[in-house]
């Protein structure tokens, strides 16, 4: 009688380990010199060749600015407005994957080209990356032991009704 809950619960378990998913995250680096320099790769480190690249300007942030396509290393390179200092976004993607990156931009008045801001907290990067803070690794933890728990008592209820 037993065995008509087990073999049905050790097919089902060996189902699912059929490996595990890697979805197709992007990362996206920039440098920011007398021009604006990106590098968009995979998740995985493989770059986005030939992809697609959309600027907007600070300016007219729903109007595309610039068009381009990556190199074969994922790389891509503007010279921004320098008239228009502020937040430029760039936009790659490439079969369903992409990122958007939003680089600020100001120039020193000083020099005839544009400084880095040295505020960190002027930069602002959208992120799809796939690290967890500790509240959710805690969170998965707990939810993994519960159904631990759970699977160990529901067999359990059936080793006392003997």
């Amino acid at each position: 009688m037993k065995w008509q809950f087990v073999i049905p619960l050790v097919f089902l378990s060996l189902l699912s380990l059929q490996g595990k998913a890697n979805p197709h995250g992007v990362k996206i680096q920039h440098q920011v010199t007398q021009a604006i320099k990106i590098n968009a790769v995979y998740d995985t480190g493989s770059p986005l060749a030939n992809a697609p690249v959309k600027v907007y300007a600070p300016n007219a942030p729903n109007k595309v600015w610039l068009k381009g396509i990556t190199d074969e290393e994922g790389n891509f390179i503007f010279a921004p407005d320098y008239s228009q200092p502020g937040y430029w976004e760039i936009k790659v993607r490439q079969a369903g994957h992409g990122e958007l990156v939003t680089v600020p931009f100001k120039v020193d008045k000083s020099e005839d080209y544009p400084k880095k801001n040295i505020n960190n907290s002027d930069y602002h990067l959208a992120s799809t990356s796939r690290d967890y803070n500790p509240l959710q690794i805690g969170l998965m933890i707990g939810c993994v032991m519960w159904g631990f728990v759970g699977t160990a008592l529901f067999f359990w209820r059936f080793q006392t009704q003997d």
